[in-house]
């Protein structure tokens, strides 16, 4: 019987699927379980608790409003639904002025944490804490300025332009970082094994 505290992986993919049905019972029984967790996501994110809970009701009118898009062969459920409470939150710190930075260290630990699926099978946590341990040593193997570019473009969600305004270099220099980065991302990863 599944613990609707700790639910696994095929529990939420259920409820995700009863609220792209408009399900409101099914959606109640997702926000249980999950709102917790999310929250302290956000709360990370975002460091008030008031900004948290605005992040989580936003992110979980999103998840009401998407649920029909999700897809279990692209994300974990509670992977999915983090992400879009992360992108609630990155949107307040951005409406808000906050400089937004990405700290090597944090950062990591970031990528570990989102990969994280509480609900996954022991092999598959496994495989995800392999490949979420590998993308956070190729990009620490980054210099510290195209990190920061690449983070504050990909995991902050920031546009190119933005990119650029947020750290004051010219918008070719961003692009020309982001692009030489991500091929040292693609080149560090083919090659499989942490040294």
């Amino acid at each position: 019987m599944t613990d609707p505290h700790h639910p696994d992986a095929a529990q939420l993919r259920a409820w995700l699927l009863g609220a792209a049905g408009r399900d409101a019972a099914a959606f109640r029984c997702l926000y249980d379980a999950t709102a917790s967790r999310l929250y302290g996501f956000a709360l990370r994110i975002l460091g008030k608790p008031e900004l948290a809970e605005e992040a989580l009701q936003d992110g979980f009118i999103a998840i009401w409003d998407h649920a029909a898009s999700y897809e279990s062969a692209v994300a974990a459920p509670f992977t999915w639904m983090a992400a879009i409470v992360r992108h609630k939150a990155v949107d307040l710190l951005r409406r808000s002025g906050h400089a937004l930075e990405v700290e090597a260290g944090r950062f990591d630990s970031e990528v570990l944490e989102a990969a994280r699926d509480p609900g996954a099978t022991p092999a598959e946590a496994l495989a995800a804490s392999r490949e979420a341990r590998r993308l956070a040593w190729c990009l620490a193997a980054l210099e510290g300025m195209q990190r920061q570019v690449l983070g504050l473009a990909f995991f902050h969600d920031l546009s190119y332009s933005e990119v650029a305004q947020q750290l004051a270099l010219p918008l070719g220099t961003v692009k020309t970082w982001i692009r030489r980065s991500l091929e040292r991302l693609k080149a560090c990863l083919a090659k499989g094994d942490l040294p």
